[in-house]
């Protein structure tokens, strides 16, 4: 009988450290649960703040885009407004234009 109590005590042992191992083992998965969803809100805190900063760069871009276009149309119109010519004005293009045709002509008038 002392045999059969060696080898009961042996079982004993492996079923002991098999149920050690199957517990290490649900603790790993527990832990690498816990760890990616760790990792999971990581990444959506992360994807959160990099579209805030994203939205916030396209409304300053957008914003800067806008004012430039609307400086841009404001020369444009400035540009485009009519110059009414003063007297003096007047009389300097007449003045330059009967130079011109002078040399042009030969420069008799």
């Amino acid at each position: 009988m002392p045999m059969d109590d060696a080898v009961e005590a042996s079982i004993a042992r492996v079923l002991a450290a098999e149920a050690e191992a199957l517990a290490t083992v649900a603790r790993a998965r527990d832990d690498a649960a816990t760890i990616a969803e760790h990792a999971r809100e990581t990444a959506r805190r992360i994807e959160l703040r990099t579209d805030r900063r994203l939205r916030a760069v396209r409304a300053a871009f957008a914003a800067s885009v806008a004012a430039q276009v609307a400086s841009l149309e404001a020369q444009t119109a400035a540009m485009d407004a009519a110059h009414i010519l003063s007297a003096d004005e007047i009389a300097s293009v007449e003045r330059a234009a009967r130079a011109t045709a002078s040399m042009l002509t030969g420069g008799g008038s």
